[in-house]
């Protein structure tokens, strides 16, 4: 136990040494720094709190390959701030928090410098716009307009070809922002002072300040505390149906159903990385279950196989592996671990959390209970779901990269299967689905309670 306590501290320690994001060039007031973990104050209680968001009515491109215009009309002014990111060509707007009211497939279409931009929820009280870029690009101007003559406010950001070297070099450590994010100020301009004030309390304070208030606050409740992962969110919409039908609000619909079902038995804690339709990065998925000392971490999601690859149907169970179990695991993996990248997060610059020896000796046992939970998984959700001709796989996923917390990744189905969507969008199969699940963990932690009493 001892040996194992140790890891812990060491494990902790390394987990402390993540970068900052690399980015460049501040534009205009500091608008928000990146999104907080899944325990910040949800968008519904912003809104009940009173906070009134601006409201973004179209946006728009215009220009050629040499000089490209991005417009956006609103109901207000607002702040803004902007950073590039490299390999891929990126450019990143965070804003206040706005009700997009844009235009069904606007961003999809570039034009110009910019191949697209998409656009959504990266926190609480922020919000976000990514461009990709077709290649080396720089921000010649940026500015903020007042309505008149008729024309409502609009933020303009005027992008101008630069060559690579000029591009790196703006990407320099002297010309990146400060991360530390001025949402007070945004709040300021967009919702009354008293409105925004308890928000704001709560939505400052940083993923391991919530962690360790909501660990303060458990110190005396013994049982299993139980992360469950809804993936994707805000600017990440995950696969898509045809329609309205996006992952990330399936997964979100399912994940809040399986929490309440568990916490209903009063035998479990549940701990949720979103709860609303807000964009967490994969690296603090994972720190809301080691902050919290997490039994048990359940991630939610959905598939799709592009067209050319034909058609795949039923769920799947997925653990962490350093080699994946097939092809199709592999480019699972590859697609969900780029999930960062879709919210403008920079990868390049985050270190291996330890060394790789005390990485294997932690994750020895936690890969055991890992499986262990899969296969009781497996066993409960046959009775009640499709299950795929494999329905155990692994691969390299970072959202299960916690080397003391046992994780599993569940894909419910497949939303390019006609079947599979038919399903996903029941709730009377929802109800059963989460059921099985329910009971598989159950069964997972009456097992290990009755080995550690036996080992006792």
């Amino acid at each position: 136990m001892a040996n194992r306590a140790n890891h812990r501290v060491l494990l902790g320690y390394g987990l402390l040494c993540a970068a900052a994001l690399l980015c460049a060039e501040t534009i205009g007031p500091s608008a928000a720094e990146g999104p907080a973990a899944g325990s910040a104050v949800p968008t519904a209680a912003l809104a009940s709190a009173g906070v009134s968001f601006p409201t973004a009515s179209d946006a728009r491109l215009a220009g050629d390959a040499r000089q490209t215009r991005f417009i956006l009309d609103l109901d207000r002014t607002i702040p803004f701030r902007a950073f590039a990111l490299a390999d891929p060509y990126r450019v990143i707007l965070d804003i206040p928090q706005v009700s997009f009211k844009l235009a069904a497939g606007t961003g999809a279409a570039g034009r110009g410098l910019i191949k697209a931009f998409r656009y959504g929820l990266v926190m609480p009280g922020g919000s976000r716009i990514v461009f990709d870029l077709t290649g080396p690009a720089k921000i010649a101007k940026s500015y903020v307009l007042e309505a008149a003559n008729d024309q409502p406010p609009r933020l303009v950001i005027e992008f101008e070809e630069v060559d690579r070297t000029a591009f790196v070099q703006s990407l320099a450590p002297e010309n990146r922002p400060e991360l530390r994010p001025a949402i007070a100020d945004a709040n300021a301009a967009v919702a009354p002072v008293d409105a925004s004030a308890a928000a704001k309390s709560a939505a400052d304070k940083s993923p391991a300040e919530k962690s360790a208030a909501a660990k303060s606050a458990q110190v005396t409740d013994t049982r299993p505390l139980i992360v469950i992962d809804p993936g994707h969110g805000g600017i990440d919409n995950g696969t898509q149906a045809g329609g309205d039908v996006m992952e990330k609000n399936l997964v979100l619909g399912f994940g809040l159903a399986l929490r309440d079902r568990i916490e209903k038995s009063g035998k479990f804690r549940v701990v949720m990385t979103r709860t609303d339709d807000t964009f967490i990065p994969l690296n603090d998925r994972v720190k809301v279950a080691r902050n919290q000392s997490a039994a048990l971490f359940v991630s939610i999601h959905a598939d799709a196989l592009p067209r050319h690859e034909g058609d795949a149907q039923g769920a799947t169970i997925y653990t962490l592996s350093d080699k994946a179990s097939d092809a199709e695991a592999e480019r699972l993996a590859e697609a969900e671990n780029k999930s960062d990248a879709i919210g403008g997060v920079n990868l390049t610059d985050e270190p291996t959390e330890v060394a790789d020896i005390l990485i294997d000796l932690a994750q020895r046992e936690t890969r055991t209970f890992s499986n262990r939970f899969a296969r009781l998984l497996m066993g409960e959700m046959k009775n009640t779901a499709r299950m795929h001709k494999h329905p155990l796989k692994s691969a390299g996923f970072r959202v299960l990269k916690a080397p003391d917390v046992p994780s599993v990744l569940v894909e419910l189905g497949y939303v390019s299967n006609k079947g599979d969507l038919e399903h996903l969008v029941s709730e009377n199969w929802r109800t059963k689905t989460v059921g099985s699940m329910a009971q598989a963990i159950d069964a997972f932690f009456a097992k290990r309670l009755a080995t550690a009493g036996t080992a006792k």
